[in-house]
């Protein structure tokens, strides 16, 4: 079973929304923190929204009031609702658990 499987992305104008998800394999979901991670084309790497087990949650000061992120215990599976996108959003997100597995990556990109 691939750890981390991503969906959703593609292309959406400034101020859309969308939703990315990511299904997690049971024992990697129970055990790690989980993420999403994002990279812009000639920028780092950059952390941009986690939650633990129990449910905390932290942002990219850049994301706040605009993303949020959550697990669907049952579903196994973590989501990144988008609101407001903005063009410096773009870039490939991935989600990724602390047990060092990464999603394949998905293309978001916010253009008019």
């Amino acid at each position: 079973q691939v750890p981390l499987v991503e969906s959703g992305g593609g292309l959406v104008q400034p101020g859309g929304s969308m939703t990315l998800s990511c299904a997690v394999s049971e024992n990697i979901f129970r055990d790690y923190v989980l993420a999403w991670q994002r990279e812009a084309p000639g920028k780092q790497r950059e952390l941009v929204a986690s939650i633990t087990m129990d449910g905390r949650i932290g942002y990219l000061d850049a994301v706040k009031g605009r993303f949020t992120i959550s697990r669907d215990n049952a579903k196994h599976t973590m989501y990144l609702h988008m609101n407001n996108l903005k063009p410096e959003d773009t870039a490939v997100y991935y989600c990724w658990a602390a047990s060092g597995d990464w999603g394949q990556g998905t293309q978001v990109t916010v253009s008019s």
